[in-house]
């Protein structure tokens, strides 16, 4: 490609070193596609004739059905994709196959493969994501009715149905789903025509290319524009997210589906033995999706730390983040392929749940409630209850075996109301505000899922 500006062939430990086309590769189909529409473009601006066009055209068609059939194979001393396909649709169509590259850089060639490649796989990613929502919402609804213990510092906290657990996880996938509106809008962003830095003296059209190439905007400077890592960034930080709240759902599963807890059985399909110890079931789906979001993570920062400090321009450390994207990419819809028929297959137990809601006076807080309606002063109340699980603890006893002369010992005035507060089913109901854990506002959650994600419903 420079071989008029040296005098020696480049190393073969230079070629091995700089090659990315081992990874590269796989955005050869956009780069066919961006040069078509390139082709197209010089064809406008004069610099290939309607019969040059036409060689070109063909030629890049019969590469890319090759490629895709295996009989052209890559060649690493050509570096990367772009090289290796010019050269190929060259071998082609003869000399008309280099003037292709006419007022094109490698640098913004990249970027639109990249983008067109994204704009491709955020739309997968979308489709399981709200695939994965749906079912989400689909547990919750199958489940309405089944009390469990809510944790705080994985202490027993307070009661709430099932259904309204479940439906945390919903919301937390939905704010993924509102994420990728943005990451998709910052891909979508035309980087084609503006050459290696300083732009092009060929007359390209690139309101051409960007309608041609189905993008709804253009970059306005071709310095910050073959730079800009933003929008791979971008899309790391919603794939790290997002498999934060992957990595607890798995968390909370693998904890659950222990016989500690018992609140939940994981089909057989999507779990593992021990090579020793025949009696396991092991969780390993949830927790490589746990595992996998370090991955994630580290994707992340090693493109936040290459970006660290660049100049201006474009800088060959940027090939450095493919790697990283395509991970990344794998990653997040090898786990959303596991993640939905693994959680359709997922069984709840509602009498452990309900018998786990008799653990840790988890209704320390309604009986609260109840001496606040009586009058007492919130912070009183508080000390007279914390008071009644120190009792219950020196006595081995829990707040439903207490008769009502143990609770006037610590408020003279109790009566047989404060029967109603130690009810699982009441405590839940009494919940009724929006976003509580009411069944109500649970079914009123679950219709506004469905209105967001179900079928024809959302983006």
């Amino acid at each position: 490609m420079w071989k008029g500006r040296f005098k020696a062939e480049l190393s073969q430990e230079a070629v091995e070193f700089s090659s990315s086309i081992a990874f590269d590769g796989r955005l050869y189909e956009y780069d066919i596609q961006g040069s078509v529409a390139y082709a197209e473009a010089l064809n406008r601006a004069g610099v290939l004739t309607d019969e040059e066009l036409r060689l070109v055209l063909n030629g890049l068609d019969e590469v890319r059905s090759e490629i895709k059939e295996g009989k052209l194979v890559f060649d690493e001393s050509l570096e990367d994709v772009h090289m290796n396909i010019e050269a190929m649709l060259t071998e082609k169509v003869g000399d008309v196959g280099k003037k292709l590259h006419t007022g094109r850089s490698r640098n913004e060639q990249v970027l639109v493969d990249l983008k067109l490649y994204l704009k491709e796989e955020v739309k997968r990613i979308r489709e399981g994501l709200r695939s994965l929502c749906r079912v989400v919402v689909e547990l919750a609804d199958g489940n309405m009715g089944v009390v469990m213990p809510a944790f705080t510092h994985m202490q027993p906290a307070q009661p709430v149905l099932l259904s309204h657990y479940l439906m945390s996880f919903f919301w937390a996938f939905y704010r993924d789903l509102q994420r990728l509106d943005f990451v998709e809008k910052q891909v979508d962003v035309l980087p084609l025509g503006v050459g290696a830095v300083a732009g092009t003296t060929v007359e390209i059209d690139r309101e051409f290319l960007m309608r041609r190439l189905g993008f709804s905007a253009l970059t306005h400077n071709s310095m910050d524009t073959v730079a800009d890592r933003d929008f791979v960034l971008e899309f790391l930080f919603w794939c790290a997210i997002f498999m934060s709240h992957v990595s607890r759902l798995s968390e909370d599963f693998v904890l659950f589906s222990t016989p500690f807890f018992s609140f939940l059985k994981i089909p057989d399909e999507f779990s593992t033995g021990s090579s020793m110890m025949p009696q396991k079931k092991n969780p390993d789906m949830f927790e490589l999706a746990r595992g996998k979001a370090s991955r994630v993570y580290g994707n992340l920062v090693s493109v936040l730390t290459l970006v660290k400090g660049l100049p201006s321009g474009y800088n060959r450390d940027l090939q450095e983040d493919k790697e990283r994207l395509f991970d990344s990419v794998d990653t997040v819809k090898a786990v959303l392929e596991v993640l939905v028929p693994m959680l359709k297959g997922v069984s709840f137990d509602a009498e452990a749940m309900r018998s786990a809601c008799r653990k840790g006076f988890i209704l320390a807080t309604d009986v609260a409630d109840y001496l606040v309606k009586k009058g007492v002063p919130f912070r009183d109340a508080h000390h007279i209850v914390g008071r009644a699980v120190r009792y219950c603890l020196d006595e081995g006893k829990d707040f439903s075996s207490m008769t009502l002369e143990e609770w006037r010992l610590f408020y003279p005035n109790a009566d047989e109301e404060i029967k109603d507060y130690l009810c699982l089913e009441a405590a839940v109901q009494r919940r009724k505000g929006v976003g509580g854990t009411s069944a109500d506002s649970v079914r009123e959650q679950i219709r506004k899922a469905m209105e967001l994600v179900g079928e024809g419903g959302g983006k």
